[in-house]
C-alpha cells in the first residue's frame, strides 16, 4: 500500500524522513514499531452546468489531479454530458432549477473528500494553485476553508482593477463545515470556522464578448429583481437611477477602472447597467404585484 500527499509517495513500513522540501514541519516520532504515514486528505471537485460544452473541458483538465469530480448539470443539450463522459467526471443531470446555492447544495451533498473545490465550468485550476492547494490541505492548521484570489478576463483583457482583482471567493473548504446559501442569485458560503487565503489565482474566462455580457446581464438582473422582491425591498425610477450612477462612479473612479484602459470602461457602463436595470424590474415586479 502507498501513501500519497500532493505527487510524492512513501510505501507503508517506511515512515518520511523530514526534508527541507517536506510539506510537513519536522515531527520525532517515539521509538516503536509501529509506523506512521503521512495523512492522506481526499479532496472533492463540485461544478454545477448547464450548456457549458464551451469552457467545460479546460476546467475538467485543470481538476484531474482530484480524487472526485462531481459535475451536477441542469439538463444540458449541448455537448456538456458527452465530455464529462469522456473525462471520467461522476455527471449528475436533473430536470429542474432550484437556483444557484440549492443546486451547488446538491453537487456538495455527492462529494466524498475531507475537502471540497466548488468552481464554475469557466474556471480553471493553474498548476502552481494546486500545489497550493495540496500543501495547504496537508496542514491547514485552524483553518476550515481558504478563499482564492480570481483572476477575470472581460473581453479579452485580464483585469487588474474594478473590484476584478483581486477577488477573493471562498472555494476551498472542508465538506464538514460549510454549505451553501438558498439564494437564487448571488449565492454565498456559509463557514463555520477561521477561513485563510491562498496566494495562487483562480483563473476566470468572465465575458467574452458584448454578446454573452449582455444575455448574463439580462438574467442576472432579472433574477436578482425577483430576489430582491422576495425580500420585500422597494424601488422606483429615481432607486434605479441612483444605483446605476453609483456603480459607475464606484467601478470607474473609486475601484480604478479607468486603469484597466478602454475594457475598464465597458466594464463600469455593464455593471451600471445591470444595477440599473436590476431595480427597473423590480420596480415593475412591484407594481404588477399591487394589481
Amino acid at each position: 500500500m502507498e501513501w500519497e500527499v500532493g505527487s510524492r509517495k512513501w510505501e507503508v513500513g517506511s515512515a518520511p524522513q523530514p526534508t527541507t522540501h517536506s510539506l510537513l514541519p519536522t515531527t520525532h516520532y517515539p521509538l516503536s514499531t509501529t509506523h506512521y504515514p503521512l495523512p492522506i486528505m481526499r479532496i472533492s471537485v463540485i461544478i454545477i452546468t448547464k450548456n457549458a460544452g464551451r469552457t467545460l473541458r479546460r476546467c475538467l483538465e485543470s481538476v484531474a489531479w482530484a480524487d472526485e469530480i462531481i459535475v451536477v448539470d441542469s439538463n444540458s443539450n449541448d455537448d456538456t454530458a458527452g465530455i464529462c463522459r469522456e473525462l471520467g467526471a461522476a455527471l449528475h443531470q436533473t430536470s429542474d432549477w432550484p437556483g444557484f446555492g440549492p443546486q451547488k447544495n446538491r453537487a456538495l451533498d455527492l462529494a466524498t473528500g475531507e475537502w471540497v473545490i466548488s468552481i464554475d465550468a469557466d474556471e480553471w485550476v493553474a498548476p502552481e494553485l494546486r500545489a497550493e492547494i495540496e500543501r495547504l490541505t496537508a496542514v491547514p492548521g485552524d483553518k476550515v476553508a481558504f478563499a482564492l484570489p480570481r483572476r477575470s478576463s472581460f473581453c479579452g483583457r485580464y483585469m487588474r482593477h474594478s473590484g476584478w482583482w483581486p477577488d477573493y471567493v471562498v472555494r476551498l473548504f472542508r465538506r464538514d463545515a460549510a454549505r451553501f446559501s438558498d439564494d437564487n442569485t448571488h449565492e454565498r458560503l456559509i463557514v463555520k470556522g477561521a477561513t485563510g487565503k491562498l496566494k495562487q489565482p483562480l483563473m476566470h474566462q468572465a465575458i467574452d464578448d458584448l454578446d454573452q455580457m449582455l444575455s448574463k446581464m439580462n438574467t442576472y438582473s432579472t433574477n436578482t429583481a425577483r430576489m430582491l422582491h422576495e425580500r420585500g425591498r422597494r424601488a422606483s425610477i429615481f432607486t434605479a437611477l441612483l444605483h446605476g450612477g453609483w456603480t459607475f462612479v464606484r467601478t470607474y473612479f473609486l475601484r480604478l477602472g479607468f486603469l484597466d484602459g478602454r475594457e475598464g470602461f465597458m466594464l463600469a457602463v455593464a455593471n451600471a447597467e445591470g444595477s440599473y436595470y436590476r431595480y427597473l424590474k423590480l420596480m415593475l415586479l412591484l407594481e404588477k404585484h399591487s394589481d
